[in-house]
């Protein structure tokens, strides 16, 4: 499994009625700290597959869901259980830190 392109009009469906957990990485195509965490981010949906999603939303693209959530600076990662958010952190990280956080929050 791969990340997933979410959208605004997509949000709640992608992420808030998912039966898995979900990783939502607010990101952008010019933020140089995002671009170092999304093949982390690639390697972690592949070794998660179905135990987990792992959904991208581009800021500049898509700022209802980013306004929404409150994001001020990106990255901003958030995790959603059962349509609610457990956890969320936000500038980037390895990918150890990451699988980590992800564990302790699922």
């Amino acid at each position: 499994m791969s990340t997933v392109a979410v959208t605004d009009d997509t949000f709640d469906a992608e992420v808030k009625n998912s039966a898995v957990p979900v990783v939502v990485d607010f990101w952008a195509e010019w933020c140089g700290p995002c671009k170092q965490i999304g093949p982390a981010l690639e390697e972690l949906a592949a070794e998660y597959g179905d135990k987990v999603k792992i959904a991208k939303v581009d800021v500049d693209s898509n700022p209802n869901s980013a306004a929404a959530m409150g994001v001020r600076g990106i990255p901003a990662l958030f995790i959603f259980k059962d349509g609610q958010v457990v956890s969320n952190r936000s500038g980037a990280a390895p990918k150890a830190a990451l699988q980590s956080w992800i564990d302790e929050s699922i």
